[in-house]
Parts: structure tokens; sequence; C-alpha cells
């Protein structure tokens, strides 16, 4: 079986204002209340991600055992949030394959092109193993999107330190669609290796970027036009989540790291900002 076989998957999904305001409410749980109406950038991933879980499930259908998805890292570009009401139509095609000890790691990229089309308003390029994978042909390019952008100096760290409950895990978890058992059930989640239930590794990029919209976008959420990270480590609920911001001397570009005591669990991470908007009248300086 060769990847390059696969159609390209495509859905087309109309997103509410309550699934906007239900998911960015779940990434918020513990921050003030956000603007009314304004999707989270992270947003995006939910609209691409059952496209992903359909396409890896086609990639693994003749592998002859069980085949589990290790999310490696994550790439988002973006020129605008996703709007209430908006149709968008998502579309996925696999970029690469490359056979690793463990199974195959794949890259996948999704375009997301809304009403003012046909220019794509957010990409996305996931990375993920596929261990158990043993049947997929290697190809194409695995690499996870461009180069972050270029720091401008360095400004002054922040740092915000969380707990996430198991409350805060499926609320997460139902307002992403994301129902694996892992985030949700302590047997299943020690079946699969792990003590307890883990938070999901996008809700906690989630909560990283709220952290860095409140701090060094004024709430503004729209201001978002990039973001990136890699994932080393699960994040067990009731244990000091410590998030570091380190924005560059303009506030444009925030690098981030997501820590527990036992180590990093988001690495690599990157958020990059549009300057805001000008007020009429008025002028940059």
């Amino acid at each position: 079986m060769t990847l390059l076989t696969l159609p390209s998957p495509v859905r087309t999904l109309t997103v509410t204002e309550p699934e906007i305001t239900d998911y960015r409410g779940a990434a918020r749980r513990g921050l003030p209340t956000a603007r009314p109406g304004q999707a989270s950038p992270v947003h995006t991933f939910v609209l691409a991600h059952t496209v992903a879980e359909q396409t890896v499930a086609a990639l693994t259908a003749a592998e002859p055992g069980p085949v589990s998805v290790v999310h490696l890292g994550q790439d988002i570009r973006t020129v605008r949030p996703v709007r209430p009401g908006e149709t968008v139509n998502v579309a996925l095609e696999v970029a690469g394959v490359r056979k690793e000890p463990r199974g195959a790691r794949i890259a996948l990229r999704v375009r997301l092109v809304g009403e003012d089309g046909p220019e794509p308003f957010a990409e996305l390029t996931i990375s993920a193993l596929l261990v158990g994978a043993s049947r997929l042909e290697p190809f194409g390019d695995i690499g996870v999107g461009p180069a972050a952008p270029a720091p401008a100096g360095a400004g002054e760290p922040q740092t915000a330190v969380h707990a996430l409950t198991t409350d805060w895990i499926t609320a997460y978890a139902h307002a992403s669609g994301d129902l694996n058992p892992i985030h949700l059930d302590a047997d299943a989640a020690r079946g699969a290796g792990f003590d307890t239930v883990i938070a999901h590794g996008m809700s906690v990029v989630a909560l990283a970027v709220e952290e860095a919209v409140d701090r060094f976008a004024d709430g503004d959420a729209a201001r978002v036009r990039g973001l990136g990270c890699r994932f080393s480590a699960p994040v067990p609920p009731g244990i000091p989540l410590e998030i570091l911001l380190q924005p560059d001397a303009e506030a444009r570009l925030v690098r981030f790291t997501c820590k527990t005591p036992k180590g990093a669990a988001v690495k690599s991470g990157w958020i990059e900002l549009a300057q805001p908007a000008l007020r009429e009248g008025e002028d940059r300086p």
C-alpha cells in the first residue's frame, strides 16, 4: 500500500457560534471570559481533526495489528479566526511518510477555506507517529511547516501556573469532540500505559495561546497569525503546569514552553501576533 494512491479527503461543515463559544470557554477555564463570538486560533485544529482521524484510519486499515497515534508536533498559520455561522471546506493531503523503529511518522497538510475563499484562511501541518504501522511506504516530506519567525530582541518573560482538573479535561474533550478514552476513563488510560487520564496536547497549547493573547494582544485572539510546538510528555490532572512565555522586544513573537514537575510537556512553542488594528484617524508610530 502506498500513500500516493489515496484520494485527498475533503469535508464541508458549518461552524456555529455555540461551538466557538464552548471551545474557547473550555480552553479558558480559570481565565476571564473571552470576547463574545471570537474563536480560539486553535479551533482550526478542531475543524481539521475529524478528517485527520479518517485519513489515519484509511492509511492503517491493512495493518495486521493495532496502531496507536502519537501527536508529535503542530503548526498553524492563519490570517483570521473562523467565524460564527461560517461554512468551511476542509481539505487534507498526506505530505509524507517516513519509516521509524516504532512504526511510521507522517505529515498531514490541511487547508481551511471559508466563505471569502478561494484562498485558505488557515493552513495546518500535523506531525504524528503511527506506532505499530509497518506497511506504509515512505515518500514525500515530513517537515512540520515553515520555520518559526525570528524574534526581534527579548522582552520581559512571564509565567502562568495552572493545575488542570479532570473536569477541565472532560469539558475540553466534549467541546473539541475528541472523546478518546485516555482523556476520560482512568482504566482506559492505564491500559494505554498512563497512570491516569491525561490532558489533550492541544488543550495545553490552547491554554498557552490564551495566556499569550491576554498578556500580549489585549485579549484579541484575531491578532494571532501563527503558532507551532512539539509535544514531549503527557500532562495529567492535579499537578502544576507551568507555562513560560518569552516575548520578543515588540511582543510580536512569543515563544513558550509548558512543563510539569516531571519535565517539559510542550516545547519549541511559538505564537506570532499581528500589530493591533489602527483606530480611525490613527497613524502608526
